[in-house]
């Protein structure tokens, strides 16, 4: 191990109280792409807004095949080791808060306890009326959008869109205010396979870090935090790899 996992090894043994931030490249490993990498659906898709889907027939329907062309790698995919090591150690007793951009439910899945997991740009795993709020499992709305190519509607009369928050849309304000807690809170940061560039989402790390604790960065690629003072560690390299290295090393 080099000097920087060296670092990260001692950032994660010291902390009691760490405050995990997650993106895309943390679940690349398990078979959901990178939205705005090479060849992911944002290169081919404009994304729908939030006004566009409440006032557009042709924009819900938009919002539906986009969401329909990833769905069957979200239904599919399984955590991978990073998303287990911060299990690993969370159940060491580490982890304050896991703060999430991602929508495909794998941190839940590999076993984070959900009183401990902020979804800051919501799920897929559910299905979410924009009227009344009722949730619902995913695949039979799926397959009658599949069958019809008409957006769904809940009893109540209001649209069924994917429970995840599309631009334009405010955040859950529970959920930014348990992340803003975290960031107050914790005793360390890090940041796992986040180009940091989607706000506010990627300010919460940074909160906790002016406060002065620990904050490193696992990441392949650049990301907009790489310079800032506040980063104390850099890794540069694949989170499903370096990450569980350095938990094993951290537990020991």
């Amino acid at each position: 191990m080099g000097p920087e996992i060296d670092r990260l090894v001692a950032l994660l043994r010291a902390s009691r109280r760490l405050l995990v931030f997650t993106g895309a490249g943390i679940s690349t490993a398990s078979g959901i792409p990178d939205f705005r990498g090479p060849g992911g659906v944002w290169t081919r898709r404009r994304p729908v807004t939030w006004q566009e889907f409440l006032s557009s027939h042709e924009a819900r329907v938009a919002h539906w095949e986009y969401k329909l062309e990833g769905w069957e790698a979200f239904r599919d995919a399984r955590p991978n080791a990073a998303h287990r090591a911060v299990v690993e150690l969370e159940r060491a007793g580490k982890v304050l808060l896991v703060v999430t951009q991602n929508i495909d439910g794998l941190h839940q899945m590999a076993g984070t306890d959900p009183a401990r997991l902020v979804e800051l740009h919501g799920t897929n795993r559910w299905i979410e009326c924009v009227r009344c709020g009722k949730r619902s499992e995913p695949e039979p709305h799926f397959e009658w959008f599949r069958r019809t190519r008409r957006p769904p509607q809940c009893p109540c009369g209001g649209w069924l869109k994917p429970a995840t928050i599309s631009f334009g849309q405010n955040l859950r304000s529970e959920d930014l205010e348990r992340a803003w807690a975290g960031a107050e809170a914790c005793d360390a940061v890090i940041a796992l396979g986040s180009s940091l560039s989607v706000y506010p989402a990627a300010e919460v790390p940074l909160v906790a870090a002016r406060r002065g604790v620990p904050y490193a960065v696992v990441n392949r690629g650049p990301t907009e935090h790489d310079g800032l003072p506040e980063v104390t560690v850099r890794v540069e390299g694949d989170v499903s790899v370096v990450f569980p290295e350095a938990v094993r090393a951290a537990l020991v």
